[in-house]
This record gives C-alpha cells, structure tokens and sequence, in this order.
C-alpha cells in the first residue's frame, strides 16, 4: 500500500519518541498505550495477536465512550519547535478510528507533569478535521509559535496508531561545548544522494540505534561514484571532533569516508552541491559496527557539514563535538569593505567582477554576508537563476583569451590581469596567432567571445580547449562559458579587498 506525501514531512518530527517525545497523559487507553503512539517506526499488525483486555493494536487505543465527551492525549515534544504539519495516522485501525480529531499546543516546562499541563493555556493549532480509516492523514498547521507540548483530541473515542508533528526544531540554546549536529540541538539532514535503505535524519539521532535500520543506508552503488549527505547544523560553531559511528554495519559499512564544511547561514538545499565547500576531515578509514574519532580540522565556525562516504554503505551515526559560534562578518577584510559601500559603490565593484548588471545589482541587494562561503554560494546561486541574455551580457564584458591590453583597460587592474591570463605572457606568436584565430572562429559559430578560466593555464592548454570546445553543440557550449564565468566570479570576489 502507498501512503501520501506531503511539502511537511521531509521536516523533523518533533514529537518521536526518538528524540525524546513521550505521551505524558492520557484520559484513557484501555486497549493500547499511549507511548505507541511516538514510536518512530510504522506500525504492525498481528491478527492473531490477543490481549486479555481484546485484541492486540500497535497504536493508542481507548474504549467505546458510552457517556458524554471525548479522548485526549498529552505529549511532550522531544524538541520543542515550530509546527508546520501533522500526521494523525489510523494505520490498521478500520472498524475502530476516531471520525475526527483535533490539536492544540501550548509552552510549559518539560518536566510538567500530567496536572500542569491539563491545566495550561492550550491554543488550537488544527481545528476539528475528518480522518479515514487505515490512513495518513496529513494536514497543515499555520501557527508560527514555538511550541513545547501538544494534546491531541480524538473525536469521540477510537484509536490512532501514530502521531507525528512534523517542524522545525528550536530547541533553547546550548551553552559551551556540545554535539553541534544533534537532533536535540536542532540539527537536521537537508540533502543527500540516496537513503534507500534507512532515512537521512537517522545520523543525528540521540544515542545508538538498536539495529542497522536506525542509522542511514545507501544502495549498492554501480557506477564509480560515492554517496554524500549534507547537514544543518543545530548550532554554527567551530568542530572540534568528528565521531563517525557504523554500529551494526559490518558487511555494509564504508570503507572510507571525509567530511567537508560550509558556513552559509539559511543556505537552500538546492544550491548545498555547488557550494564553496572545504575540507574539515581528510579522507579516513572505517571499521565495521564501531565508534570512529577523529581531530577536525580548523576551518572557522560553520553552519553546514557534508559526510562523503567512499563508495556506499552505511552510517548509524555523526556527532560534531564542538563549541557554538556564530560567524562573525567584521572579522573578514573583504566582507567589512563590502558591508561599508553605499549600494552604487557596492554594484560597481560586483559588476567588475561579474559583467551581468542583474546580477550585480541582485548581489548589492543581498548583502550583509554571514561568511565567504555565504558570499561566494549566494554569487553562484544568484548567477545560475539569469537568463541567457544576462550571460551574454557579463561574457561581453571579457576580453578575448591572449588580449592583455584590453584585459587592463577593463579593470585596471594588474592583480586581475597577472592572475586571470598570465598563461599567455610568455607565449609564442604562432600560439598567440592560433588563439586569435580560434577566438574568431569560436564567435562566428557560438555568438559569443570564447571564456575559459585561465589562471593557471599556459597558452597551448587555452589554444586546446578552444579547439574542442569548437565541436560542442551551441545550446551546451553556452552552459560550459557560463560555468567558466563562475570560476572567474569566485576569483574576483576573492580580490575585492
């Protein structure tokens, strides 16, 4: 059987007894425990399965009301968050759900106890809604308030088999060092290339897992490549340590495995692939079903980590010992000058380094900058949402491959010059020759001046990638010079302290 989806339940699931969640109070579960109702697994049926009170149910489950009224249940989130859906889910229930159901929330302290909180200011964040039996029924919830508890109310009577609160975590902040990455602290698995086999959101779990489910698992890999998860740490700071767990993989554990980190504040999950990351754990070896430590580099505080597994396998847990730190703009020369232009004096400088005026124009706009990796991972993101005009437009602004007086002219500038074509000063005329003639050829068949990024490449290297790039198809070659006008971004921006 399927079950639907929803733009929610990629979020944390704040409620699960993984993270802590318990079911405090509720007015009656003769049949099944409330605490069935956080465990993070889905349910099972047994339909041989009997208990001396009827048959067995995998869920929480009260009896048949034959008064006024109707059940309740209280649960302390494991972290406290922001809610942003719901899953009631009435899986195996058929002849037994509750018609309908409804949620309130409200803030207390986490060791209230079944009294306090019958006795707290509730707030309804999902009115009364219909559920289907055998079901997840998933709904939206709008409150933007941070949430510590939620009572849910089942409409007369009946069962649920899981109660998920999907969100966003906000736990209270850590003070000194601690596991920067934990769920607990708001960490949370944003992208990865596969978790066919257990879920991303694994990694970050508190304690170990019982088996080799409880961790994250990728498939098999085929084709020469290796799997990689990224993620958001609860906290920025600086790593410390690096602990790499495989408990219970030992004949599907990677054999190797690196991490890298970013510090990008709210970075989208879109852009994390491409962007400026650097290295904080060198490539390592694994052993199967064991705790690994490693020292990590230093590389300043960060917001986000990326594990790299070498080829495929599976990891039960990552911690990133450390101490909270958030990144601090005024203490990076280039980012302060930045910040200190008026908006006209800051597209300038943006527009030498990338000749696109929307871009420029969307970078002055974007800023302050957390951090250089923010920087540089907005400048990308930002070029790869321009059209094609607007490439046109910041290629127009090159000069071509081997004219150097042009290139100072442009941006009077010997540090861009030395640096972008500095291949070429040393070259022979039949060099230079051939890549004045291939650069007329490249723009009577493309439209455009031939860009590469050059520095560090000797005349002969340029005159070779010209000519093959002379076969590419023109809708790929247009993508190739706007991938090369990144490199030479990333460069400029570097240079404009």
């Amino acid at each position: 059987m399927s079950h639907p989806t929803h733009a929610f339940t990629h979020l944390l699931d704040l409620a699960s007894a993984a993270l802590g969640g318990r079911a405090v109070w509720a007015s009656d579960d003769f049949f099944a425990s409330r605490d069935n109702l956080l465990k993070p697994e889905r349910a099972v049926f047994d339909p041989d399965a009997y208990t001396e009170r009827g048959k067995e149910m995998d869920g929480w489950e009260s009896r048949r009301r034959r008064s006024p009224g109707h059940d309740v249940a209280i649960v302390r989130l494991g972290v406290p968050g922001v809610i942003r859906g719901v899953d009631i889910d009435t899986d195996h229930f058929l002849g037994n759900h509750p018609p309908y159901a409804s949620l309130d929330a409200c803030v207390a302290a986490a060791d209230a106890d079944a009294e306090a909180l019958r006795t707290a200011p509730w707030t309804e964040v999902l009115p009364p809604v219909p559920l289907a039996p055998g079901s997840r029924n998933l709904f939206p919830v709008g409150s933007d308030a941070r949430w510590t508890h939620v009572r849910l109310h089942i409409l007369p009577d009946g069962g649920v088999a899981r109660l998920r609160v999907y969100g966003e975590a906000r736990p209270d902040r850590p003070r000194g060092a601690c596991d920067l990455a934990a769920a607990t602290h708001g960490g949370k698995a944003v992208a990865c290339s596969d978790n066919f086999f257990s879920p991303m959101d694994n990694l970050l779990l508190p304690g170990r897992p019982d088996d080799m489910g409880g961790g994250w698992e990728t498939r098999r890999r085929r084709d020469g490549g290796h799997d990689w998860v990224v993620v958001r740490l609860g906290v920025p700071g600086l790593v410390e340590r690096l602990v790499l767990d495989t408990c219970h993989f030992k004949g599907n554990y990677p054999p190797r495995a690196a991490v890298d980190g970013l510090c990008w504040p709210d970075a989208p999950a879109h852009a994390l692939p491409g962007a400026p990351w650097r290295p904080v754990l060198p490539e390592q070896h694994l052993g199967p079903d064991a705790e690994h430590t490693f020292d990590a580099l230093p590389a300043g505080p960060l917001t986000h980590l990326r594990l790299r597994i070498l080829p495929c396998g599976g990891v039960a847990r990552l911690r990133a010992h450390g101490t909270p730190e958030a990144p601090d703009p005024a203490d990076d020369p280039l980012l302060a000058a930045l910040h200190a232009m008026s908006e006209e004096e800051a597209f300038e400088a943006l527009h030498r380094c990338c000749g696109s005026t929307r871009w420029a124009r969307a970078m002055a706009t974007a800023r302050p900058f957390a951090h250089r990796d923010h920087l540089v991972g907005e400048a990308e993101r930002r070029w790869w949402w321009l059209d094609e005009a607007d490439w046109k437009e910041a290629f127009a602004h090159h000069p071509r491959i081997g004219d150097l007086d042009n290139l100072r002219e442009r941006f009077a500038s010997a540090a861009y010059s030395e640096a972008e074509q500095a291949g070429v000063l040393d070259a022979d005329e039949g060099v230079l020759q051939a890549l004045a003639e291939g650069n007329r050829a490249y723009e009577e068949r493309f439209g455009f001046l031939f860009l590469v990024f050059a520095s560090g490449t000797t005349a002969p290297q340029m005159l070779a990638l010209l000519r093959d790039r002379l076969h590419n198809r023109p809708e790929d070659e247009i993508r190739f010079a706007a991938a090369e006008q990144v490199k030479i971004t990333r460069l400029r921006l570097e240079k404009l302290a």
